[in-house]
């Protein structure tokens, strides 16, 4: 019972920053459900193993592992369309329109590239540690990286920092 109950407290505890984690990476807010729930269950089933050691490594590692396979099973061809630029519309919060921004540029990444740039720049994961959870090499990280970073930098110019504007 001691275990049902450090369970329970884990989840109440982290289950805020691991939905936020899970809609980072699904870019959907029933699929980040589904993402948590799935790797709740699978990090549960172990948590004898794992509550002693890093249990939010485990299920973030979980939750990766679960998207990927359902990106893999999917295999569905994103197509993008050229869509007109939309006036900015005004909202009162700055750092609402930038979390909006970067959702929608996420969402037009493949699922592999979303989850690289999670890990290495969310999670500020290394590129060794972001292969290791990906089950991939460190040049696979790299490429899908440096891939996603200049597809960003075309599809949403407006994130760059006044820096790297005058740069391009």
């Amino acid at each position: 019972m001691a275990d049902h109950d450090d369970f329970r407290e884990f989840v109440r505890e982290r289950t805020p920053a691991l939905s936020r984690h899970a809609y980072m990476l699904t870019g959907d807010h029933q699929l980040a459900e589904d993402l948590l729930q799935s790797a709740l269950a699978s990090t549960y089933r172990h948590w004898r193993r794992v509550r002693d050691t890093n249990p939010e490594g485990y299920l973030r590692q979980a939750m990766y592992h679960q998207h990927i396979s359902w990106w893999r099973r999917k295999r569905v061809r994103e197509q993008l369309f050229a869509a007109p630029r939309q006036a900015p519309q005004a909202d009162p919060s700055d750092a609402t329109a930038l979390r909006l921004s970067i959702a929608q540029a996420l969402g037009q990444l493949t699922a592999k590239q979303r989850a690289v740039i999670v890990l290495r720049f969310y999670d500020d994961l290394t590129e060794a540690q972001a292969a290791d959870v990906l089950g991939c090499r460190i040049g696979t990280v790299k490429r899908h990286a440096h891939d996603a970073l200049r597809r960003l930098r075309d599809i949403a110019p407006d994130l760059l920092d006044d820096g790297e504007r005058t740069a391009r």
